[in-house]
């Protein structure tokens, strides 16, 4: 490297006031003295009653898509910023300033000036009056999965390139509105069934419904006095059953690119194998069971975990003792622990090892393919436990940000505390309907306000360890297998079994490490079931070793189903009906 040569003394003093001079005069990057804010107003027409909600203005310098579309994870999301409102008064203007939570910037301070693609959006709430006493103001489902860009009612502005500096105040108009989404149509082969739910009713003060998509087998109708054994397949919300299709792939489809898998054409593969599942389905091979997806969007997510939890209610309850009878009584099921099999991938994984354990006599077995978090110790990458942050590995001069998610490579893709501001501009108060926020909802005791404890603080990352005590009391499932082996184990000693990719994208593999170490060394029993991993297999990897995860993933039915027959006939109590089924 060349050095400059040193300037002396005499001229480095009469250069310093020029140079201080001239610091003075340059621009201030970032505009830290400018305040900046935004007009949003809400028209008479949008509403008969003041309303609350999220306000959130949107800001892309990407016109080729909506901004509500363009909020992500990844190096390609844009800017979001967000702010609370209450008892918003329709013909009035609220405004989103520099006091707004923001992602991916600190805040719309730091916005700079420009010319951008702006779309302001308003995420509306009602009023839940639980039975706990509690008020809370929350997003209800509305048939859309807890999507809060697509969800029906919401009001938005249409796109348009604004330009935002220090001496502009833009205005902008919530003029359009989210329709509402039609039912789903049943078909000869798929049925949906909707009931309320006196348990979830009674905790949310207000009629709650649960429901489920349920897959009929072959010659259902020509079998009148046949029952059958009942398959529940746990994930995340579906408003129809998926992966299934009569048609034939459509010969006019367009190729897409699958950038996760490197695929071309990724589209028309998924609807190869939805059409492959229906013929396997109904070819004279397959076994005839009743295969169940439960519907379970809550006002925090698309999705309830499918447990009883301190803010969002019984739901486990409801499942079991309410969804499941009405579904086995609808369609013909047998109605009993032996002749139910549960499964499931991520959210469904989970669900489905919590659901053999916390109701160990209601299934016969759980196949839990790249699960969530079973072990809090390795909560992802991070000991909730032992380690005092969640955003960072602290050192006494280096602090290092935690990865969130990697490709099977490694390279990583998010951080954890990205991932966590990012909800935090989308909702207070968990609010977000997105992953970090839904486990808080689920595993945290209710806070003093009626929304759930924050397990750290959103802002630093600093874990509130009571709260992780609660969790571990309560949804840790390694610590509840080996807090509670001598009763648990004997129920599933043989039920158990999992399978997840070594390289899976949230590092849900960290968990399974330690719950293999765990059920290897059971004794009195002695566990019996099965845990795979899949060499670079990246997240919804569920044990299938021949095929690529890209494949592997759309093919969970006839990776589990086909197992199931043998385990629930060698199961069946005496005097059992394994028969009827089996034509």
């Amino acid at each position: 490297m060349t050095r400059l040569p040193l300037l002396p003394r005499a001229r480095i003093a009469l250069l310093v006031p020029l140079l201080t001079a001239l610091l003075v005069s340059l621009p201030v990057q970032g505009h830290a003295q400018t305040p900046r804010r935004i007009d949003v107003s809400l028209p008479g027409n949008k509403a008969n009653s003041p309303l609350d909600g999220r306000l959130l203005l949107l800001v892309s310098t990407d016109s080729t898509r909506e901004p509500r579309f363009q909020i992500s994870d990844g190096a390609e999301t844009q800017l979001v910023f967000g702010t609370d409102v209450q008892g918003w008064m329709p013909g009035s203007t609220r405004v989103v300033n520099e006091q707004a939570d923001a992602y991916p910037l600190s805040s719309l301070r730091a916005l700079p000036d420009g010319r951008y693609w702006v779309q302001a959006f308003l995420n509306r709430y009602e009023t839940f009056n639980l039975s706990t006493g509690h008020t809370v103001k929350l997003p209800p489902d509305k048939g859309e999965g807890q999507q809060w860009a697509r969800k029906p009612g919401n009001l938005y502005s249409a796109p348009r390139w604004i330009t935002i500096n220090a001496q502009r105040r833009p205005a902008i108009i919530l003029d359009q509105e989210i329709p509402p989404i039609a039912p789903p149509v049943d078909s000869k082969w798929i049925k949906h069934i909707t009931i309320r739910s006196e348990r979830l009713s009674k905790f949310w003060g207000r009629d709650m419904y649960i429901g489920a998509n349920v897959l009929l087998p072959a010659g259902f109708d020509a079998h009148p006095n046949a029952r059958y054994p009942l398959v529940v397949y746990h994930g995340h919300f579906p408003a129809t059953f998926e992966g299934f299709r009569e048609a034939a792939p459509d010969a006019n489809l367009t190729p897409d690119f699958s950038a996760r898998f490197n695929l071309a054409g990724y589209n028309r593969i998924q609807q190869e194998l939805q059409h492959k599942f229906y013929k396997d389905w109904t070819g004279p091979a397959f076994p005839r069971v009743l295969l169940m997806e439960v519907r379970h969007a809550t006002p925090y997510y698309d999705d309830s975990y499918a447990v009883n939890s301190a803010s969002q209610g019984p739901w486990g309850d409801a499942i079991m003792y309410e969804l499941i009878p009405a579904v086995e009584k609808a369609f013909r099921g047998l109605g009993q622990g032996w002749a139910r099999i549960t499964y499931g991938g991520s959210t469904g994984g989970w669900e489905a090892m919590a659901v053999q354990m916390f109701y160990p006599d209601e299934f016969n077995g759980a196949y839990v393919a790249c699960p969530d978090p079973i072990d809090f110790r390795a909560n992802t990458v991070f000991n909730l436990y032992e380690d005092n942050n969640a955003y960072y590995v602290d050192g006494q001069w280096l602090r290092t940000p935690r990865p969130g998610r990697r490709n099977y490579l490694g390279q990583v893709q998010t951080t954890i505390a990205a991932a966590n501001r990012r909800e935090a501009a989308l909702g207070s108060n968990g609010r977000s309907g997105d992953q970090w926020d839904i486990w808080q909802a689920v595993y945290s005791p209710m806070g003093e306000n009626g929304y759930p404890k924050p397990i750290w603080d959103k802002a630093t990352g600093v874990i509130d360890k009571q709260v992780a005590a609660y969790w571990r009391e309560n949804y840790d499932l390694s610590h509840i297998l080996q807090r509670d082996w001598a009763t648990l184990g004997p129920k599933v000693f043989d039920k158990l079994n999992i399978y997840v990719g070594d390289m899976d994208n949230y590092y849900l593999n960290n968990a399974v490490y330690l719950v293999e170490d765990f059920l290897k060394s059971t004794t009195n029993p002695k566990w019996t079931g099965e845990i795979t991993y899949g060499d670079r297999a990246e997240h919804c990897w569920n044990g299938d070793p021949t095929r690529s995860n890209a494949y592997s993933r759309l093919r969970y039915h006839q990776m589990y189903i086909p197992r199931i027959l043998d385990r629930m006939r060698a199961r069946a109590p005496s005097g059992a009906d394994t028969i009827s089924w089996r034509y």
